[in-house]
């Protein structure tokens, strides 16, 4: 089954180019069927690219999926057209009284400031916590993991002496788990942030399990089975020019950066990258999928009250 957007969203066409099955709610409604309701809170400054990312992997499901995107009603967006988050988006408090079988929260640019210090960081607590009630399972990701393992368990976060950036060979320490079925051995993903965690004080909170991990990069995912999250460090998710655009936009502006670990042909910024994670992002976001299918209840009301 196809990924249920709305027809005018500027990622339908591009979803479409690249043959990801996108159903308009036409065709939805003819099929007597419950879709997985997929909300997505985009806490990205380009809201329209962090869209096509999320939508990509989560619309590669042989499952029918609603994509829903939400965002902080009490943040006003610098890089995306209003009028695109008017016509797309719903403010949490629109949202909190419905029921998601899954909830993406994803990064932002703000790793450098502490949590308190977040001008949204009250708003983003309130759904962090809503998530427990209302969301079957969650998907933190990036800045969105460290903000929520921080707030659900104190895991503080730590800067870096310089940004881990590039692409990282990652290894599996559940070959069991679901979120792994189909997972090479050794394998690579793309790493962006100034701050990391530490496996010491993930080992200090009882139920985090840490799944993937790098040698030089550390803490790449964490599954807390009890609550139903996992916590993505990394960018599975990002395009091929991710890391570029990150690059020249530093550049740029002056900002200090190396050029990316591993990602350029001959660390040669002028060569275009080859994507080496692709696979694995789809194979852990349809992972991800699949385990909410096989676990969420039928009713969606039922979600929260066991």
């Amino acid at each position: 089954m196809p990924i249920k957007i709305p027809d005018t969203l500027p990622a339908f066409e591009t979803l479409v180019h690249e043959g990801v099955r996108v159903m308009t709610e036409t065709a939805a409604i003819r099929q007597d069927i419950r879709p997985l309701q997929i909300g997505l809170l985009n806490l990205m400054p380009n809201k329209i690219k962090t869209e096509v990312q999320m939508a990509r992997l989560v619309g590669a499901s042989p499952l029918q999926v609603e994509l829903s995107l939400v965002r902080i009603g009490g943040h006003k967006a610098k890089n995306t057209p209003e009028d695109h988050l008017l016509a797309f988006y719903q403010t949490w408090e629109e949202v909190r009284d419905r029921k998601f079988d899954g909830f993406i929260i994803t990064g932002a640019p703000i790793e450098t400031l502490p949590f308190e210090e977040v001008t949204y960081w009250d708003e983003l607590r309130q759904i962090l916590d809503w998530t427990t009630t209302n969301v079957h399972s969650t998907l933190n990701v990036c800045w969105g993991a460290m903000a929520a393992i921080y707030h659900f368990h104190g895991v503080p976060k730590y800067l870096l002496s310089e940004k881990a950036f590039g692409i990282y060979r990652h290894h599996i320490l559940n070959p069991s788990s679901v979120y792994l079925n189909g997972f090479s051995d050794d394998f690579q993903i793309p790493v962006s942030r100034w701050t990391e965690v530490r496996r010491a004080d993930i080992e200090k909170v009882p139920g985090l399990e840490i799944l993937m991990e790098s040698d030089e990069m550390g803490i790449c995912l964490v599954h807390e089975k009890r609550a139903n999250r996992l916590y993505m460090f990394n960018h599975v998710e990002y395009d091929s020019t991710s890391l570029a655009d990150e690059y020249n936009r530093d550049v740029a502006t002056g900002v200090a950066i190396k050029v990316p670990h591993n990602y350029f042909p001959d660390d040669d910024p002028a060569k275009k990258p080859l994507n080496r994670w692709r696979s694995h992002a789809h194979l852990f976001f349809g992972n991800w999928i699949n385990e909410i299918y096989q676990t969420t209840p039928y009713d969606l009301n039922a979600i929260g009250l066991d």
